[in-house]
């Protein structure tokens, strides 16, 4: 038999059904929406992306310098580069309806001032840029409380219309760098149905702190290296819920606003009382005068440095200790449903991730 040049044409290859299943999963991969998260891997990271997984309202991405072991027992797919980099930035949000901005550094070292301006201030504005070349409709960034809570005297009791106290934090570096980072969201993300979400939560306590970035302060009550009760006061808040507040803020929050989320009001001496209660440590037992602890904190860090040493105590540590932190969650509580959960239940939670993880399970018992 003959076969013509009209049948020869005509006749096509059978596609095999691995390459229509290849052809279908790509088109999906590059029509279905994610959600982003950069700084995925850190203390609030963690738990966002472990409830946004439990969620499974869509795939989660994760935007991170490096690929720690849970993520990819989690399935989560991950692109390591960094929110300074264009490059990186727009590999990560391409498809991304939402993006969960948590990378950053926290550091109360001045030598640190850089670093942090680089990727708080330049790394957002790179994010912003990028998440509008990708179509994304929502940014929810995580800022600090204090960019706004923070006074000399424990009277007054902030909300998100409190005059950002610039007099105070511009001495920090850290603080004034996420002042400068929420103007840079602010003026980058804007427009055309977009929406930005500021975060403002104040100390991240409860369990998944593998770097101490924030409970660092119960370890070292736990270490005895408190020696003095600060004269100030703190609002602290379970990361856990932080972590819910931040996907009820992608659902609800409003564009543009701050909202301040916090669970407790404490004076120091109450925080390390509820410690000594719950751990059996004893707490300090006096307070120094306000100048006397600053300068006698700057004279101990200076003489460390000097020797290359560590200092027990960090002399700006012990300087923000003498001011109020204090805030009032009511405008979180109602547009955001922020429920968090008794004080007492995170601190004893805390206590038992540091004593397991960092203490051993039978330290201080």
């Amino acid at each position: 038999m003959v076969t013509t040049k009209k049948q020869r044409t005509a006749r096509k290859p059978p596609v095999s059904k691995s390459a229509s299943a290849r052809k279908k999963t790509s088109l999906t991969r590059k029509t279905q929406s994610v959600t982003l998260v950069t700084g995925g891997t850190g203390f609030l990271g963690r738990h966002l992306v472990s409830q946004l997984t439990a969620a499974g309202a869509t795939p989660v991405r994760v935007l991170a310098t490096h690929r720690p072991a849970w993520l990819s027992e989690q399935g989560i797919e991950v692109i390591e580069g960094s929110v300074t980099s264009p490059d990186d930035v727009a590999r990560a949000s391409e498809g991304a309806s939402t993006i969960y901005h948590l990378a950053g550094r926290v550091s109360r070292e001045k030598e640190d001032a850089r670093e942090m301006y680089r990727l708080h201030v330049e790394g957002t504005r790179v994010l912003c840029e990028g998440a509008r070349a990708a179509g994304t409709q929502t940014i929810v960034l995580a800022s600090t409380s204090g960019t706004i809570a923070v006074t000399e005297k424990g009277d007054a009791m902030p909300d998100e219309m409190w005059p950002p106290p610039v007099d105070i934090i511009a001495r920090w570096p850290y603080y004034a760098s996420k002042i400068y980072q929420e103007r840079a969201a602010l003026e980058n993300f804007s427009g055309d149905g977009r929406r930005l979400v500021i975060m403002n939560p104040s100390l991240l306590l409860g369990p998944g702190d593998e770097r101490l970035s924030s409970t660092k302060v119960v370890l070292d009550f736990l270490a005895r290296k408190i020696i003095s009760i600060p004269n100030g006061g703190l609002n602290f808040v379970d990361v856990r819920d932080v972590a819910t507040a931040f996907i009820n803020a992608a659902e609800r929050g409003r564009h543009g606003e701050r909202y301040l989320v916090g669970a407790a009001n404490w004076s120091f001496e109450k925080f390390f009382g509820r410690l000594e209660r719950l751990t059996k440590v004893a707490a300090p037992r006096f307070a120094l005068p306000s100048k006397l602890a600053t300068t006698g904190a700057s004279v101990l860090d200076s003489l460390y440095r000097n020797w290359k040493l560590a200092p027990p105590v960090e002399a700006a540590a012990v300087e923000m200790a003498e001011y109020f932190w204090y805030f009032n969650s009511t405008k979180a509580e109602r547009e955001l449903n922020f429920t968090p959960r008794d004080g007492a239940e995170t601190l004893q939670d805390t206590v038992a991730y540091v004593r397991e993880n960092f203490l051993g399970n039978e330290a201080f018992a």
